[in-house]
């Protein structure tokens, strides 16, 4: 059993972790935590979860001097005959305490084991959570002897405790999102964070390596980036012929710098009339989300973009259901617009995506009508949909 740390948008890294694991396999014991019943968890493969771990110990209390002690208890057991020395970090999520009561397990454990000849370097927190690039940065949970552990209360009122297994690698991250030699702001700024969130909402837990994606939409490529480092081949096609240079230079620097090799199709067209050669594994994509916006837009410039924004998607759907298989996933981004009283603009054509031929994945933990990625000071959010051809 594993628990995963939920990022800024908990319900995106909810629904991701559900189609990996399937959602029988998944719950959510507190806001910003998951549980996945599994054998193994990869972080580096999950785009919405900062950390991981596996579970320890679980208490039915979140009394924190009850569990402080039993925690100091089981590791008093468990690092008694380590040698050399250890790195050890504590987070703490939910429990109504501040940094030096964390800060506390730490000192006792390495008093107590001193004695036992263990030496122990304890990580400073600031907060009562280490932050994930201080985790990232400390290589925590990357070997034996570097140990965080992730103590998260529960909303029944228990405790669930977890030995980190590593953090999101931030540094490949930015590597990826800022070295690649095309990048171009104008068309947006796709992080590869979600992109890879998008394609494992469409690509489940059932899918294999082999299996084509296809980005009507490509961009600079960041879709087809990150969906090559999961060993899928891409296939990308854009309006703009430049756009299509730029994705082709971005892969052949992925294929260089990261050793994956590459298997790319790459053409120019026009997603709401091209013809895509099969196969056609899945779909994932950012369609047009129209222009960008520094401050809610007035209602008729709002209702413009909304229209616009609404028919190239809409004529986009209905050339691509013409031409993919029954069953086949679709995950895609479309504009909201956030107003001043803190509402969003939906596109109207989401609720009749069933006269389009396609059905919206339901979710067990969360709702599609939460599946929104924005940052407080953005006026346009990308709403992620998750599609099946019927």
């Amino acid at each position: 059993m594993y628990i995963s740390v939920l990022g800024r948008q908990p319900l995106l890294g909810l629904a991701e972790l559900e189609r990996v694991f399937g959602g029988q396999n998944v719950k959510s014991p507190a806001k910003l935590i998951a549980l996945i019943n599994t054998e193994s968890f990869d972080i580096q493969q999950i785009g919405g979860s900062l950390k991981a771990g596996k579970v320890v110990l679980e208490t039915p209390t979140s009394d924190w001097h009850i569990l402080s002690q039993k925690i100091i208890q089981y590791y008093i057991n468990e690092l008694s005959s380590s040698e050399g020395k250890v790195t050890l970090g504590l987070s703490a999520y939910g429990f109504n305490i501040g940094p030096r009561d964390v800060q506390k397990i730490g000192i006792i454990l390495k008093q107590k084991l001193k004695s036992s000849g263990v030496s122990i370097r304890i990580i400073p927190n600031q907060d009562t959570s280490l932050s994930t690039a201080t985790s990232h940065h400390n290589k925590l949970g990357l070997s034996g002897n570097k140990i965080e552990l992730l103590i998260a209360k529960t909303d029944t009122g228990g405790a669930i405790v977890a030995e980190s297994t590593g953090a999101q690698n931030i540094t490949a991250y930015a590597k990826r999102d800022q070295q690649r030699p095309k990048r171009d702001a104008f068309v947006g700024m796709l992080p590869p964070k979600l992109a890879q969130i998008m394609i494992n909402l469409a690509m489940s837990q059932v899918s294999s390596k082999g299996l084509r994606v296809l980005d009507p939409f490509c961009g600079t490529g960041v879709i087809l980036q990150e969906s090559a480092l999961k060993g899928y081949k891409v296939y990308g096609t854009d309006l703009v012929e430049k756009m299509v240079d730029f994705s082709r230079q971005n892969l052949k620097w992925l294929s260089e710098t990261h050793r994956v090799d590459v298997d790319a199709e790459l053409s120019v067209g026009d997603a709401m009339t091209t013809h895509w050669n099969a196969p056609i594994d899945a779909v994932v994509s950012e369609t047009y989300l129209g222009q960008p916006f520094s401050a809610p837009p007035s209602p008729s410039k709002l209702e413009e973009v909304k229209k616009n924004c609404n028919h190239i998607i809409t004529e986009f759907l209905s050339n691509l259901e013409s031409q993919i298989d029954p069953g086949t996933p679709v995950c895609i981004a479309v504009p909201a617009w956030l107003s001043t009283n803190g509402d969003f603009t939906h596109l109207p054509f989401i609720e009749k995506v069933g006269q389009l031929g396609f059905r919206r994945h339901e979710f067990t933990n969360v709702s599609q009508n939460n599946l929104l990625y924005y940052r407080e000071d953005q006026v346009v959010a990308r709403e992620l949909l998750v599609l099946i051809k019927t």
